[in-house]
């Protein structure tokens, strides 16, 4: 089974320590095109929001 476009989204986040507003937009189409979430997917959504609370990932405009 092939990784989640939403988690490899989140991956790319944390892995440059950045959410882009380009990343968001591209997670944000998603969550829309597919129109629910997985629990993997809901999971790894809240640990990049949290993440980005604790100031482990930069949201940059």
């Amino acid at each position: 089974m092939h990784k989640s476009v939403i988690r490899h989204l989140v991956s790319r986040a944390l892995l440059i320590k950045r959410l882009t507003p380009e990343l968001e937009n591209m997670i944000n189409q998603e969550l829309s095109e597919q129109g629910h979430i997985t629990d993997p997917d809901y999971e790894a959504l809240e640990y990049l929001m949290q993440a980005v609370d604790q100031g482990k990932i930069r949201q940059v405009s």
